[in-house]
């Protein structure tokens, strides 16, 4: 966070960006990072790709890329606006939970994932919801609850996206077996 000259987070283990109150420079354009934390993206209007390991995150009208822990991501060099936020979670947070036992099924995470999940209006007014949940608790005092309540966001903001990754494969294996039929 420092790095790109955002304030301090609010919770020693997870950070909220809003890109609307944010703006990312191009001075990182091109550079690769490995970060140590979980990181999922709410691009609402992004529009490019995103170098993810050897593959790209390709994006049309925004989406929802998804970041394991150390893994190489390259900075883009398209100078778009980024309109949405970018959620951080060490693993820490989620190491005694359940969440913790089970996030590598959520397959989003993987190198394997060459798109990101794209969402219909609908759709992202429950993403966008999600998230205004997130930093409403993040900007409550921490308490006994916080973590028990960011952890169980957390999940049901994993579990919306593993119902709209199912959708979007279903619908795009539609196109794709159309393409091939073609």
């Amino acid at each position: 966070m420092r790095h790109f000259e955002l304030p301090k987070p609010l919770h020693p283990l997870v950070a909220l960006v809003n890109y609307d109150y944010f703006k990312i420079g191009l001075e990182d354009a091109g550079r690769n990072f490995l970060i140590g934390f979980y990181k999922i993206s709410f691009k609402k209007n992004f529009s490019g790709q995103v170098k993810y390991g050897q593959g790209y995150y390709d994006f049309e009208e925004g989406g929802l890329p998804f970041l394991a822990p150390n893994q190489l991501v390259t900075m883009s060099d398209e100078e778009s606006s980024y309109e949405g936020y970018a959620l951080y979670f060490h693993p820490d947070l989620i190491r005694n939970y359940q969440l913790g036992k089970i996030i590598q099924q959520y397959g989003f995470f993987a190198y394997a994932v060459s798109e990101a999940l794209f969402l219909s209006d609908k759709e992202k007014v429950v993403i966008a919801g999600l998230f205004e949940g997130i930093a409403n608790e993040l900007g409550n005092s921490i308490d006994h609850f916080s973590q028990d309540i960011l952890v169980s966001q957390i999940e049901l903001l994993l579990n919306y996206s593993n119902r709209f990754y199912n959708r979007q494969f279903i619908t795009r294996k539609a196109v794709y077996n159309d393409l091939i039929g073609k």
